[in-house]
């Protein structure tokens, strides 16, 4: 099974974030522009916080709020939940699914070293099946004689 670090290996390298004093529309501009679902919210290299769709959808556009008037600091996600890049795939989803969270900053020695997504974790899982499902087949298939 597969841990964080091989999947952040996969993946591009750059962690988008945005300050803390950076207005929403500004964030969700950012988003879309990198077609992700969240940010960190960072300054002088320390993770503050995490802001993403949900938070913008809850706390701006459902209360009427403007993107615009909005700093990140007030809707960001303080209560971060993260990975570290030696822990199990498996480990995250559980830890995802608990908390309803669908993207996990990945933590290494108090530094932010990337950001994983729900859907990063479901496709690593899915590829480490596959590779089980196919051992066991030549496994199976090896004793066979024909």
């Amino acid at each position: 099974m597969a841990n964080v670090e091989i999947l952040l290996s996969s993946k591009e390298k750059a962690v988008w974030s945005v300050s803390p004093e950076s207005t929403v529309f500004e964030a969700i501009k950012m988003m879309e522009e990198k077609t992700i679902g969240a940010l960190a919210v960072t300054q002088n290299d320390n993770l503050l916080g995490i802001i993403s769709e949900r938070d913008y959808a809850r706390k701006v556009f459902l209360k009427g709020r403007s993107s615009h008037d909005t700093r990140v600091e007030d809707i960001m996600t303080r209560d971060i939940i993260f990975a570290c890049p030696e822990q199990d795939i498996e480990d995250c989803m559980v830890l995802m699914s608990e908390h309803h969270i669908r993207h996990l900053p990945v933590m290494q020695d108090k530094v932010l070293v990337g950001m994983i997504s729900l859907g990063d974790v479901v496709k690593q899982i899915i590829k480490d099946q596959k590779i089980k499902i196919k051992h066991l087949e030549k496994t199976i298939t090896w004793g066979e004689s024909y």
